[in-house]
């Protein structure tokens, strides 16, 4: 099973800087997410 890759996004994919702002983007995504969600003292609910 040997997909094609296309050039772009075998470019992106090996890039470690596009994959570091990649990473940096979604943390701060997932940490409004948790602070804004519940004020940041109530403890979640499992």
């Amino acid at each position: 099973m040997t997909r094609r890759i296309s050039k772009y996004k075998r470019f992106v994919m090996m890039n470690p800087i596009i994959q570091f702002f990649k990473f940096i983007y979604l943390s701060i995504k997932v940490l409004i997410v948790v602070a804004g969600g519940h004020g940041g003292t109530r403890q979640l609910e499992k």
